[in-house]
């Protein structure tokens, strides 16, 4: 039989890479031929690429399947690209979503990897891109920000306690005082740093500004959204977007016995869903469009969080969309193109 596609899916973690390698062949039926695994290091990648060209065809071109997974996928995909191979980097949900189609009852490192290359054999999949350098620093920097807020908010609640003690410390509360200070310091060295950044790339001020024009939408949290999804790099869609950040709603429903409340799945990036809660409570108060949306949702179910989540996802939607049309915010697109359907109908 003749092979029509050769696949390599790879579970990486940060140690090892562990690896199935899959054909498939001209009457369709697909094999997993090889197992192996192999240090995620340089020695790894030389020992990984030597057994890959042993055991396939070399007519046929390899394809490299791997998730998005943190930061331990980064080496080896800049590996994989410096040697032009064809990879793809695929989200994380995605192979979640096809391994539960599977019979698959025990999950190990091996399946997953077995699971990545049957998925890279059933589908068409693109050629990964390595992402530009301006969006790996901005989501190193709005990540250190974070970080440093998370600990500016425990630090604060450590001196709000302190100091409704009945014998305070006060040398204690100098301390923590002086800590709040330093961590306000280097939140602006970060701020700082995130502009000029962008300074220097004429595109990505023109995208940040059209996405600024959504009220509530700050420099940082366009920066943000852009730095974590790599420019919307691997995203074609906005379902795919939602799914991606976990704003995405499960619902659990089975026959009539089973009704289970529907709520977002939270598997997914959590800077993406954190950087957008203060924007979503300013869109809110102050544009008609996400504060109608969010009254109908409270009036309807009663819990403020919910409509405030779906605004999220709202804004989320809108910002991706900005970007890739490269336009501003309409305030009064709903109303015209309402407008123009009723004229239609």
């Amino acid at each position: 039989m003749k092979v029509l596609k050769q696949v390599l899916g790879i579970d990486v973690a940060q140690k090892e890479l562990v690896v199935t390698l899959g054909k498939m062949y001209d009457d369709f039926k697909i094999e997993l031929c090889a197992y192996n695994v192999f240090k995620n290091t340089e020695k790894g990648f030389l020992a990984l690429s030597q057994w890959v060209e042993k055991l396939t065809d070399t007519e046929i071109k390899v394809r490299y399947v791997m998730e998005a997974t943190g930061v331990y996928h980064q080496k080896f995909a800049y590996y994989l690209e410096e040697k032009a191979e064809d990879l793809s980097i695929i989200l994380p949900n995605k192979i979640s979503n096809y391994l539960r189609t599977l019979e698959t009852k025990t999950i190990t490192d091996k399946t997953c990897s077995e699971a990545i290359a049957r998925f890279g054999l059933e589908r068409k999949l693109d050629n990964w891109k390595k992402p530009k350098d301006i969006y790996r620093v901005l989501k190193q920097l709005t990540r250190e920000r974070r970080q440093i807020t998370d600990e500016r908010t425990i630090v604060k609640n450590q001196l709000h306690a302190e100091e409704a003690e009945a014998m305070p410390h006060f040398k204690s509360i100098e301390r923590l005082k002086k800590r709040i200070n330093f961590l306000n310091t280097l939140e602006k060295e970060i701020k700082d740093e995130i502009k000029d950044s962008i300074k220097g790339h004429d595109q990505l001020i023109i995208d940040i500004s059209n996405i600024c024009t959504i009220p509530g939408v700050s420099i940082l949290t366009a920066a943000t959204v852009i730095g974590e999804t790599n420019g919307f790099e691997l995203i074609r869609s906005k379902k795919q977007l939602t799914s991606y950040a976990g704003l995405d709603v499960k619902e659990k429903l089975s026959g009539t016995s089973v009704k289970g409340k529907p709520t977002i799945s939270k598997r997914g990036n959590r800077y993406l869903r954190s950087c957008l809660h203060l924007p979503a409570l300013s869109t809110i108060k102050w544009d008609d469009n996400f504060r109608d949306q969010y009254v109908r949702i409270v009036s309807k179910h009663g819990i403020k969080m919910k409509g405030c989540v779906a605004v999220q996802r709202k804004l989320l939607e809108l910002i991706y969309i900005l970007y890739k049309n490269k336009t501003v915010y309409d305030k009064e697109y709903e109303c015209k193109k309402n407008s123009v359907l009723a004229q239609k109908a």
